[in-house]
């Protein structure tokens, strides 16, 4: 315990926290050298302004991310992996040469089911998407399919984590949070990394999927939603001036900063701090931001704005633009409530809700970005947790399958108009140049300029990495 001294003497006593505690005795002296030690491995983070732009590794390809984080698991023998054997062998027992599957059920002895779907060849490359995704069929020659992805469990909120955060256990950073911690905002009036959730729900696993877990809480997602108030608590309470708001804002700064003098390792202090001056700020910006009144009809219809079934989508993809021309470092997208993709009851019924929902609005991103000049800077990645299995679940549904599965990038010094990887002849495991999500985390911040293994942060003693201690650089998709 520290007492703190009040105007009339001693006053209260405050609890130390263990850091306080380890700073204040002989092993303080030890920590201040090792923290020096330091340095050169990780980003520094001014207290005074954490969001600071700070340099990369090297030079990078992309400035800015979209994620388009299909929350489900969307099959990707619907999509863009098509498997004649299972088409052959549909209605027939797995071949004992694939081996056994584990599933949530334990070993899966279940049928294959064929897809309904016809697959075409599109673009110069002839790369094969299915009729559920004319539009982006239309973009192939612009998209790298990798078709070789893997994960780690077959279960929504460990593979949800993993994907977002690199581990299946709740609690870690994300990886916008840690694109973030790595290169600061490029903006001053409106957050480096914004999440727009689905307003259908949040995917299963929550918002620790966009959290900053361990690392410093400014680098947290920040959930923006369509409409006049997309940051809630940010309009500035009636009867108070702009300038009556400012006067308060410099008195809290100032008492803040006194406060954390002595506390610079409390990251949350630190956080709110920022937060209130970029709060301030935002009020004036953010509005304008999600305010597409200004766009052109014909973009609105490049979108789908106005069409029931993708209207929606449309409109979050459109914002999602308009945040990266405004410098927003990091925007991720979800599509799929609770549910979302999950279709173990029904494939066929819950992809052609969802992939008419997706498909004209992730296209019309991908062409938008092209025309004006973005999309060489910004990184577009779409994918799930995982995939699905060729065995049936039910009658007409397929499980989880984080074994085999398919994602897409776009942009950001990926080689367009190319497929990498594959899965077995019946689309049950990834099977040739194999992809783990470890691979893909590492392949995105490489194009931003960050070292995977050199951007670390010291927690509980040990360097944490968004890769852990695996993941590559995928140079074969790299333009």
């Amino acid at each position: 315990m520290q007492q703190c001294d009040g105007p009339n003497g001693p006053g209260r006593f405050r609890p130390l926290s263990r850091r306080d505690y380890l700073a204040r005795t002989g092993l303080g002296f030890g920590l201040t050298a090792f923290s020096a030690m330091l340095q050169d491995d990780v980003p520094a983070a001014a207290s005074d302004d954490p969001l600071a732009p700070r340099a990369p590794h090297h030079s990078p390809k992309a400035k800015a991310v979209i994620f388009l984080f299909m929350s489900g698991g969307p099959s990707h023998l619907e999509t863009f992996d098509p498997k004649p054997e299972l088409q052959r062998l549909h209605g027939q027992k797995l071949p004992q040469s694939f081996g056994p599957i584990k599933t949530r059920r334990g070993v899966d002895k279940n049928a294959l089911l064929a897809t309904r779907r016809t697959f075409r060849r599109y673009g110069a490359a002839g790369i094969e998407v299915s009729d559920f995704l004319p539009h982006l069929a239309g973009v192939a020659d612009d998209l790298c399919v990798l078709r070789g992805c893997w994960g780690d469990s077959v279960t929504h909120p460990e593979s949800v984590y993993l994907m977002n955060t690199g581990s299946i256990r709740m609690g870690r950073g994300s990886a916008g949070s840690w694109v973030t911690y790595g290169l600061g905002s490029e903006n001053r009036n409106m957050p480096a990394y914004v999440v727009l959730p689905d307003p259908g729900g949040n995917p299963k696993g929550g918002p620790p999927a966009w959290g900053s877990g361990f690392l410093p809480a400014a680098y947290q997602g920040t959930t923006v939603r369509p409409g006049t108030t997309p940051i809630l608590n940010l309009n500035r309470p009636d009867g108070v001036t702009e300038e009556q708001q400012r006067r308060t804002l410099d008195l809290v700064r100032t008492l803040n900063a006194e406060h954390l003098k002595g506390r610079e390792a409390d990251s949350a202090l630190s956080a709110r701090i920022a937060a209130y001056e970029l709060a301030f700020r935002m009020q004036a910006h953010a509005p304008e931001v999600v305010d597409i009144r200004s766009e052109p009809q014909h973009i609105r219809e490049l979108y789908g704005i106005d069409r029931p079934e993708c209207g929606e989508f449309g409109l979050r993809c459109l914002l999602a633009r308009r945040m990266v021309e405004r410098g927003v470092r990091f925007v991720q997208l979800y599509c799929g409530d609770t549910n979302g993709w999950d279709g173990h009851n029904d494939i066929e019924g819950n992809h052609s809700t969802h992939c008419a929902r997706t498909d004209r609005p992730a296209a019309a991103l991908i062409r938008d970005l092209k025309q004006r000049g973005l999309l060489d800077s910004t990184l577009v990645l779409w994918g799930g947790e995982f995939g699905r299995t060729p065995m049936t679940e039910g009658k007409t549904g397929r499980d989880h399958n984080p074994y085999g599965f398919t994602m897409w990038m776009a942009g950001g010094g990926i080689r367009p108009g190319t497929t990498y990887g594959g899965t077995d002849a019946v689309g049950l495991r990834a099977e040739q140049d194999r992809t783990h999500v470890h691979d893909i985390h590492a392949t995105m911040l490489h194009l931003l300029g960050l070292n995977h293994e050199k951007l670390t942060y010291l927690h509980n003693g040990r360097a944490e990495r968004l890769t852990d201690t695996a993941g590559r650089v995928v140079h074969e998709v790299l333009a």
